[in-house]
Formats: C-alpha cells, sequence, structure tokens
C-alpha cells in the first residue's frame, strides 16, 4: 500500500460520511479503522492526523475555499470535492507536504473519487489557495483530537 495516499483516501471517506451523513468524524474514523487490518500503523497515523487537522481548522479551510472560490459557496460543492480540497488545504497549511506535492495528490484522488470536472476544478482552486496558506500556515494538529469529534460544517 501507497502509506501516503492510502492515508489521503481513508481520512477523505471518513470526512465524506461525516459530511453527508453528519457522523462524528472520530467515530466513523474508529470504525473504519477496525474494519479494515490491511492498514499499516503510519498510514492510520496519518490518516487520523489529516481528519483531526480538517476538523479542527475547518472553519478555516471553509474561508480559503469560500475566498478562492467565490462562485462556488462551500455548501454547495459536491462532498467528496469539497473534503479533497480541505485535505490538501489542511496538509499545506500544516506544512505537512510541500503545496506542489498536495495540489498532484488531490488532483490524482480526484480523478478516481470525482466527477470528470472535478480533477480541473480542484487543480484550479487549489492553485489559487496554496500560496495563500503556506504563507499562514500552522501547527499540525495531534490525531487524538478527533476521537470524539463532531461532524465538519458544510
Amino acid at each position: 500500500m501507497k502509506t501516503r495516499r492510502d492515508a489521503r483516501i481513508l481520512a477523505l471517506l471518513v470526512l465524506y460520511e461525516s459530511d453527508t451523513a453528519l457522523h462524528p468524524a472520530g467515530v466513523v474514523l474508529q470504525r473504519h479503522l477496525l474494519e479494515r487490518d490491511d492498514v499499516s500503523d503510519e498510514t492510520r497515523n496519518y490518516a487520523s492526523q489529516l481528519v483531526s487537522g480538517v476538523v479542527t481548522e475547518m472553519e478555516t479551510l471553509n474561508a480559503v475555499l469560500h475566498e478562492c472560490a467565490p462562485e462556488f459557496p462551500v455548501e454547495q460543492i459536491a462532498p467528496i470535492d469539497r473534503n479533497i480540497l480541505r485535505i490538501a488545504l489542511y496538509e499545506i497549511k500544516a506544512r505537512l507536504t510541500p503545496p506542489k506535492v498536495a495540489i498532484n495528490e488531490a488532483v490524482e484522488i480526484s480523478k478516481e473519487f470525482g466527477s470528470e470536472s472535478t480533477p480541473r476544478f480542484v487543480n484550479g482552486v487549489l492553485g489559487t489557495a496554496a500560496p495563500r496558506v503556506a504563507a499562514t500556515g500552522a501547527r499540525p494538529v495531534a490525531p487524538q483530537a478527533v476521537t470524539h469529534g463532531t461532524p465538519p460544517e458544510g
């Protein structure tokens, strides 16, 4: 398994369910981790860090999306698309991944999970947002912070 990509996909599945079904992200993450025995510790840890960070930084990430794509209100962006964007923005903001890598990974994941137009949309939004987010930065969030997290707004 490709550890970081697998972690991003796992985080995407968790955040998507939390976003659409309004289940607490921490509960969803724990269930996914219990159901899968093929997930390495490194993948589990990175997915947990991504979910924790996105949930904790949700308001800030949504504000960035609003600024960089004002014609697409966050709540009207397809749930899969907005969560791909949130994950990449968090990786850039927390300096977990170089912006170019985060953008490329988001585009590749969007090809697998999004619609036909998602990769172009994700690339455009992240291309605009990455320099702004990278300049602000943030400390990474500890993975345990999401154990009993609340569902993301969106």
